[in-house]
């Protein structure tokens, strides 16, 4: 039942107690920011009783990148950890190899991906800016979120990519299983996300399998976290939409028009709406244009 013929434990049963472990840990990771909020909110603000830990957070940009970015580093340590002494695996095996190049190409796909949304919201007119692009407003939350969205690019992909995807693989399981069901799996995990809508749901499980795809089609994880980074980065903190249903913190702001979340993704974010579902499935063709041109084609781990 928790055995394979190969005596391995099955890909099911090891992704399910890895997933558990990593919410423990990330829990625990995340405690000492817990108490410096208490502690800082007491301090300050008078709140020693009851108060909206989101709210308070937003007040404090450096605890809350030692609340999400500590939960974020206890995922990554506990992934490396049970990848290298459950699965017996090296770094390199779960896909840290390959080009740099990889990386760069990523950050640029991402980061023009959310621009080409942007761009196509401002000329239909449906987001206004709330000030002048020669007016970016910076803040400690435009440096506290760039270190976070590097910790979550990292660790993302890390464990629904590298690590889900390389348990299965190990185990024979067939391509497009893996495919699916590490995209599920992802698209699950931000299913209680804020404001989550169906379309968000469905294209988080689409760009998980672009990211499967990323991964599998250059034999590293570094073209997909590069991607995952600046398409949270400029989203949210470039542009200023919701990641994910978490509220932003950008160098511009923008008023979403009404009645058009499908279009938009309203509160959840650019991910909520038809235009990401687009600039997603753009995104494979620029993969596999890539990957032809790196001679990446016959480097698949699956």
């Amino acid at each position: 039942m928790f055995k394979n013929r190969s005596g391995q434990v099955r890909a099911g049963w090891l992704i399910l107690l890895t997933f558990a472990a990593m919410l423990i840990v990330q829990q625990l990771f995340s405690l000492s920011g817990i108490f410096l909020l208490i502690f800082a909110e007491a301090s300050f603000s008078g709140e020693s009783g009851y108060f909206d830990v989101l709210t308070a957070l937003d007040s404090h940009p450096w605890i809350y990148l030692l609340v999400q970015g500590g939960g974020t580093a206890g995922g990554i340590l506990i992934t490396f950890l049970l990848w290298r002494f459950i699965n017996k695996g090296t770094m390199k095996q779960l896909g840290f190899r390959g080009s740099l190049k990889d990386l760069w190409f990523g950050l640029f796909l991402g980061a023009i991906s959310i621009t080409v949304i942007f761009s196509v919201l401002m000329a239909t007119a449906n987001v206004t800016l709330m000030n002048s692009l020669s007016s970016p407003q910076f803040s400690v939350f435009t440096i506290s979120f760039f270190i976070l969205f590097i910790l979550v690019g990292f660790f993302e992909e890390m464990f629904f990519r590298g690590y889900i995807m390389s348990s299965m693989a190990s185990r024979g399981n067939k391509k497009w299983v893996i495919y699916v069901a590490s995209a599920v799996i992802f698209s699950v995990a931000h299913g209680a996300n804020p404001n989550v809508s169906i379309l968000g749901v469905v294209n988080i499980a689409l760009v998980g399998i672009l990211f499967a795809y990323m991964f599998d089609s250059t034999n590293s994880l570094w073209l997909p976290i590069g991607y995952h980074i600046t398409w949270n980065y400029f989203q949210g903190s470039v542009y200023g939409f919701a990641v994910s249903g978490t509220a932003p913190n950008g160098i511009y702001g923008v008023e979403i028009a009404e009645g058009r979340d499908w279009l938009t993704g309203g509160a959840f974010g650019l991910e909520g709406g038809l235009l990401a579902t687009i600039l997603i499935l753009a995104g494979f063709i620029a993969t596999r244009l890539y990957s032809k041109w790196q001679n990446h084609e016959q480097t698949g781990i699956l």
